[in-house]
Formats: structure tokens, sequence, C-alpha cells
């Protein structure tokens, strides 16, 4: 670096000007007293200011080489070695670039793995929306048949119900995760009965607990109660009951149990169905997560949402496989 890019700086040119005008005035001052003296002034203030130009000059190329560093990063170059500033006045401004350069990164591949996740989940909603809506449109198709029976035009409305159900379901699933996950929603308190609350749970699965034929058993024991929200917490048991319901083949049967100890209020609900393959157990609740066979029947988003709104009351939900069969949800509410 040129001594014209030095004397760019303000405080630089304020300096070296105070630095000479003292000089000279030493100089002038000594050559009334020795003209020998007023030289060897004048020759170590000359040296002071060469060394003082060579420093400066260093200094400048570490922080030109620092804005190069800094100038790579914001173009994507993936490391940047802040070593060589760790020692002289640069090193504490180098230490705060690095770690917000590591902040940074660590907020870049959070926003990505953001944008991916937001993707794969667009793209398996329109998947899952492109099916039933292609099926509602061969049934709409076979509907305007006019030799069809009115058994058969019966048939295909319950169809076209049964399509535009699952539809509504997902689509208002995926907008109350969206709003838990956004922390958009608040919470209300108030004492639940777990048998009230398997009662509520079990009323809108009536009708396709009877059409398969499965046998439900509750056993509670005593009457076990927690605080929470009733309408989400409801939400929640539903959504488990209704992944062991699926899974249950006809003729088959689940069993309810629930207690409450010192520690936490407790659910548990058993399927009799083929189980869960071991290596899929750690991603159950994973959203849109469909394994082998298991996850064929559903959309992968109803346990998600059932664990999610029971971790945001002070509760926890895990699966494993119940022998010789099926699959067992257990549903911990902690006391608080």
């Amino acid at each position: 670096m040129n001594i014209m890019n030095i004397m760019r700086s303000p405080e630089i040119r304020t300096t070296v000007f105070c630095q000479l005008s003292a000089a000279m005035v030493g100089f002038v001052g000594c050559l009334f007293l020795s003209v020998p003296a007023a030289f060897v002034l004048l020759s170590v203030a000359a040296v002071i200011t060469f060394i003082q130009f060579g420093l400066l000059s260093k200094r400048g190329k570490k922080l030109s080489k620092l804005c190069d560093d800094i100038d790579d990063i914001l173009h994507g170059a993936e490391k940047a070695d802040f070593s060589e500033y760790r020692e002289g006045e640069l090193s504490i401004l180098s230490d705060e670039i690095r770690k917000m350069t590591v902040r940074l990164r660590e907020q870049n591949s959070a926003l990505y793995k953001d944008k991916q996740f937001m993707k794969e989940a667009l793209e398996d909603m329109s998947h899952q929306l492109r099916t039933p809506l292609t099926a509602m449109l061969l049934v709409l198709g076979m509907l305007r048949e006019s030799e069809l029976t009115k058994q058969q035009r019966a048939e295909h409305v319950r169809e076209l119900h049964r399509l535009l159900s699952r539809m509504q379901w997902m689509l208002e699933t995926m907008l109350s995760l969206s709003r838990l996950e956004a922390g958009a929603v608040e919470f209300k308190t108030e004492e639940i009965s777990v048998a009230e609350l398997i009662n509520e749970a079990l009323e809108p699965l009536s009708i396709s607990v009877e059409l398969k034929n499965i046998t439900v058993n509750t056993e509670i024991e005593g009457s076990p109660v927690f605080r929470g929200d009733r309408q989400y917490f409801t939400e929640a048991v539903i959504n488990v009951l209704k992944n062991c319901m699926e899974h249950t083949p006809e003729g088959g049967a689940i069993r309810i149990s629930a207690a409450e100890n010192g520690i936490y209020t407790g659910i548990t609900v058993t399927d009799s169905g083929s189980g869960i393959p071991e290596q899929e157990l750690p991603r159950v609740f994973e959203r849109f997560y469909r394994g082998s066979e298991f996850g064929k029947s559903g959309y992968g988003i109803g346990l998600a949402f059932a664990r999610k709104i029971i971790a945001l009351q002070n509760g926890s939900l895990q699966v494993r496989n119940a022998p010789p069969l099926g699959a067992e949800f257990e549903i911990r509410i902690y006391n608080s």
C-alpha cells in the first residue's frame, strides 16, 4: 500500500500533520541552541515517520486482505481462514467477524433446510390432494352415466363424500399444525376428565369402527384428570385412535387404558394390527413420513399433529410395538 493510499485516511493525515508540526517546531527551537542537535532531531523524526508509514502500510494490507476475505464470504466462499489476524489490533475485529460468519452460516443452513422442507411439504400435499381429486373426477364421470341404478348412484355419492371428507381433514390438520408451529395458538387451561376425553374422541370414529367391526375395550383406573386445552387434546387423541383404527384389521380390537400417578396422567392406546417395522419407529411422528405398509393408508400428518399438541402442553407421545402384534401409543401429561 503506497503513501497516497495511506494518507487518504483523515485520522492518519491529522496524526502525521501533528507529528510533522511538532518536529518542525523542535527543529527550529534546536537551531538556536545547537545546529547538530537540530539535524539529529530532524533525522530521528524522519526515521520515526518512515517506521510509522511502514507499520501503517502493513496494517493497511491486513485490512485490505480482511476486506477481501469478507467479500469472498459474501460471494459464497465455503471457508475463510482468520488465523493470520489472531495477533495485533485486528484480532478482536477478526474474531467478531469469524463469530458472525459462523452464525450467518448456521442461519443460512437453517433457512435452506426450511426451504427444502417447505418444498417437499408442498410436493407431498399436492400429491396427496391430486390422488383424491383424480378419484373424484372418475366418480363424477361415472355419475353422468344415465344407466346407473339408484343404489349405484348412492354408492358413488358416498364415495365422493368420503374423498371430500379426507381432503377437508388433511387441509384443516395442516392449517392447525402450521398455526401450532408458528406459535399462533393460545391454549386454554381447564380440568379434563380422561373418561370424558376418550368418549369425545371415540364419537367421530364410531361409524368407521362399526363398519370394520372393531372392538374397543376401555380400562380406566379411578377417575384420572389433568389440566389442558380440551379441544386440542381431543384432536390429538382422535388422531391417535384414527391411526390405530386404520391399521387394525376387520374384526380386530383396540384397547384404551388410562391411569394417573404422582408424576403424570397416562393414556395408552393399543391396536391389534401388524405393528410398525422397527426401522420406522423413530420416524413415525415426522410430518408427511409414510413408510412401507404402515404409512400407506394415511397422509403422514395426523401423528405429527397429535405429538405437537401434546408436547406444547407439558406432555409426551411415544410409540412402540406391543407383542405379539400391534402398535402401542402412550400419552403422558405431566403434573405441573
